[in-house]
C-alpha cells in the first residue's frame, strides 16, 4: 500500500515539469511506424532489424476486389499470414493477424463501418477482443507476421507451489517489452520482459496495462534466454534508443532472438502506459540492486529537472 502511494503521489507531481520523455522530433518519429523503420534502417549489421512494410490507404482497400489486394499483399511480403496496424497509432490498438482474404474483408469492414471494436474469434484465427482505432486511421501497414516460440505457463501440481514454462523454442524468436531510461546519447536499457500471450497472437490492452490479466516473465528465464545473449540484446535495445535519440524513459518492443541476442523491432511508445501493473516497475525492480517504484519515478522526474534547467 506504502509503494501504491508514492507512486501516485510521485505521478501527481509530474505535471511541474515540461516532458518526462523524448522530445518532438524523437516523438514525432516513433509516432509514425514507418518512419521508425526507416531510420533503424541502417542498423542490420549491427543486429537491429526492421519488418518489411506494405503501407496503404484506407481508401485504397474500400470498393475493389480484396482477393487482388490479399494476393498482391502475400506476393509483396513474401509470407501466407499477415499483420495489419495503423501507421501511427500504439498499445495494440487495431492490430490484428490475417491468416486469409476472409480475415482481410473481416477487417476491411470494420473500416468501412468505423467500429470501435472486432469482437472476439471473429477472424479464422483465435483471438481476444481488437480495439479499434479511434476514428478510423487514414494509413495502414501490412507486416509478415512474425512467428514465435509459445511459452505456457502452468501450475506444476495441485501440491507443489510455484509455476513451470512450456517451451519448444523451434522458432528461436520471442516478444519483449523493454524500458529505456536517461540522458540523450546515453540511455540505459532495463530488463526486457518476454510478453506470454494469453488470448491470441496479438497482446490486448488489458494483457498490457491491467493486473491480472497478461503475463510477463521479468527478467527472462534462463531456460529461455542465456545471459550472454540477454546482454546482446540490451545493448541492441541501447542502440535504438539512442539512434532514434530517445530520452528520459520510453518503451521499446520488439523480438529477440534468444541465441543471438538480435532485435526485430516492433514498434517504440514515448508515452507507454504507466498503471501499478505496468511492466516498466516489475523491470526497474529486477535491476541490481532493485530499483523501487519511489526511487523509479524520482528517477524521471530528475531527468526531466535536468532538461527544464
Amino acid at each position: 500500500m506504502l509503494i501504491l502511494h508514492d507512486v501516485i503521489s510521485l505521478h501527481s507531481v509530474t505535471p511541474l515539469f515540461p516532458n518526462e520523455g523524448p522530445g518532438v522530433m524523437a516523438s514525432k518519429t516513433c509516432m509514425d511506424k514507418v518512419a521508425t523503420s526507416l531510420s533503424l534502417s541502417h542498423l542490420a549489421n549491427s543486429g537491429v532489424f526492421t519488418i518489411k512494410k506494405d503501407v496503404r490507404k484506407k481508401k485504397d482497400l474500400l470498393g475493389v476486389p480484396l482477393l487482388d489486394i490479399w494476393n498482391d499483399l502475400t506476393s509483396k511480403l513474401k509470407c501466407e499470414t499477415v499483420c495489419v496496424k495503423p501507421a501511427r497509432d500504439g498499445c495494440s490498438t487495431g492490430v490484428a493477424r490475417l491468416c486469409c482474404v476472409e480475415d482481410l474483408s473481416v477487417y476491411v469492414e470494420a473500416l468501412k463501418n468505423n467500429l470501435l471494436r472486432i469482437p472476439p474469434n471473429s477472424l479464422s484465427k483465435a483471438h481476444g477482443m481488437i480495439e479499434m482505432p479511434n476514428p478510423p486511421p487514414e494509413i495502414l501497414i501490412f507486416e509478415p507476421f512474425i512467428e514465435t516460440d509459445e511459452i505456457i505457463v502452468s501450475s506444476k501440481s495441485a501440491d507443489e507451489y510455484g509455476h513451470q514454462l512450456r517451451w519448444k523454442g523451434q522458432s528461436r524468436w520471442v516478444e519483449i517489452t523493454v524500458g529505456v531510461v536517461g540522458k540523450r546519447g546515453s540511455m540505459s536499457s532495463l530488463s526486457p520482459s518476454i510478453t506470454v500471450k494469453e488470448s491470441g497472437d496479438i497482446l490486448s490492452l488489458e494483457e498490457k496495462f491491467q493486473g491480472g490479466t497478461g503475463i510477463n516473465l521479468t527478467p527472462p528465464p534462463l531456460s529461455i534466454i542465456s545471459n550472454e545473449a540477454l546482454e546482446r540484446c540490451k545493448k541492441n535495445i541501447e542502440l535504438i534508443a539512442n539512434t532514434l535519440q530517445l530520452e528520459g524513459f520510453s518503451r521499446i518492443d520488439a523480438f529477440v532472438n534468444v541465441d543471438s541476442g538480435e532485435v526485430l523491432i516492433i514498434e517504440v511508445n514515448t508515452v507507454p502506459g504507466m498503471t501499478p501493473s505496468t511492466v516498466l516497475i516489475h523491470q526497474a525492480l529486477a535491476e541490481e540492486p532493485p530499483l523501487y517504484p519511489q526511487q523509479f519515478f524520482r528517477t524521471l522526474l530528475n531527468l526531466a529537472a535536468e532538461r527544464s534547467l
